[in-house]
């Protein structure tokens, strides 16, 4: 029997659970496994989807990483318990050129990307959530720790109740169309623990499965042994200059260094400590300087996706918080808009290690919306 109009189930649909089709986005891991189990237990119509995003052989030859061949396999093994239908995606093409393919340049470059942005903002939320509507389903679930809530104008984007778990780093570029159809259904949850206890609960086989770490394409956090692979001869060696314009040394390929970085310069014996403060592609150098050269308060963002409720040009400055790396916490700021999509950033206290390629996401100071953001894109 259909549902009065007003009567919503637990995803907001107004709807049955037994008449709700929900694709989920598995990826093999404890989070998206329980959300599977957990709406199949409630009754809804659960499709599970995995993509295969590189070859299976070497997948399987790194273990821990998101995507991989075991990954697929425990996916259709929770599907099989739970009883519902599960189908691998073969994604490799589209991730290639959708997400490996800019990563290697932007680090090339000299940028520090963040690959897993545009694996969510390019893949997962626009190729698979476009298959999603092509089954018929109502809304796409993923094991994010993120919370989608309605507000006066519709759904909002906010931080998880788990502020170690929260992923809103990685999901700014979520458009308000996509929230529309996606769910989030762990983000109200206060700790990993209660998901591994979920998980332990519907007797899943991945309950205890090591959380993935690194990026699912970069073996051991080695980005410049990828890059070398995707790029022969990108290593190339040039000059460390100090700031100041000595050179101190010798360096094996601008691809082996981020801003910020300290240790393993190959440059000892001075008597100051320093930290690399630019990557000069062109002249292959790499520049050092003194902690106190990290420091920015200005940072100028690009791509911008805006999720307020006003139009983003309405006013000459937004005071939100920002953070310009996933590990810090948002810090004060001031947004001025240059167009819909581009802004100056200006930070209350200055932030060290600002970097080209990184996310700069707005948050509201006082709550735990999000607010959209941009990629920093140079620096002054």
């Amino acid at each position: 029997m259909p549902l009065d109009a007003q009567t919503l189930n637990s995803l907001g649909l107004p709807k049955p659970p037994s008449e709700t089709r929900v694709v989920v986005a598995m990826s093999g891991g404890v989070d998206s496994s329980v959300v599977a189990a957990m709406l199949a237990e409630e009754g809804y119509d659960v499709v599970g989807v995995t993509l295969q995003l590189y070859d299976h052989g070497a997948a399987l030859a790194k273990k821990g990483a998101c995507c991989a061949g075991i990954d697929i396999h425990d996916a259709r093994r929770v599907a099989e318990q739970m009883g519902f239908p599960h189908y691998v995606l073969d994604y490799e093409n589209i991730f290639r050129d959708a997400v490996i393919d800019e990563f290697a340049e932007s680090y090339l470059g000299g940028a520090t990307p963040v690959p897993c942005i545009r694996c969510n903002e390019r893949v997962k939320f626009k190729d698979l959530l476009g298959t999603a509507k092509d089954l018929d389903a109502d809304c796409m679930a993923t094991g994010h720790y993120i919370q989608r809530m309605l507000g006066d104008h519709g759904a909002e984007l906010h931080s998880a109740a788990d502020a170690n778990r929260d992923q809103s780093y990685f999901l700014f570029s979520t458009t308000p169309e996509q929230l529309d159809f996606l769910r989030f259904p762990l983000g109200h949850l206060k700790s990993k623990a209660e998901t591994r206890a979920l998980a332990a609960k519907y007797g899943l086989s991945v309950a205890d499965k090591p959380d993935s770490q690194d990026i699912c394409f970069v073996p051991d956090g080695n980005y410049a042994s990828v890059i070398e692979k995707l790029r022969p001869g990108a290593a190339e060696p040039g000059e460390i200059v100090h700031a100041d314009g000595r050179v101190l040394g010798e360096h094996r390929g601008v691809i082996h260094y981020t801003i910020g970085q300290r240790r393993g310069l190959g440059i000892g014996g001075l008597s100051e400590p320093l930290y690399v403060v630019k990557l000069d592609v062109d002249n292959k150098r790499v520049v050092v300087g003194p902690k106190e050269m990290l420091a920015t308060r200005k940072v100028p963002v690009r791509e911008i996706n805006w999720l307020g409720d006003a139009p983003f040009t309405s006013q000459a400055e937004w005071p939100l918080s920002v953070k310009v790396r996933s590990t810090r916490p948002p810090r004060e700021a001031v947004i001025r808009p240059i167009s819909e999509t581009e802004a100056e950033v200006e930070l209350i206290v200055a932030e060290e290690g600002v970097s080209p390629g990184q996310a700069c996401v707005f948050y509201d100071p006082n709550g735990s919306r999000i607010f959209g953001g941009g990629w920093i894109w140079r620096g002054y």
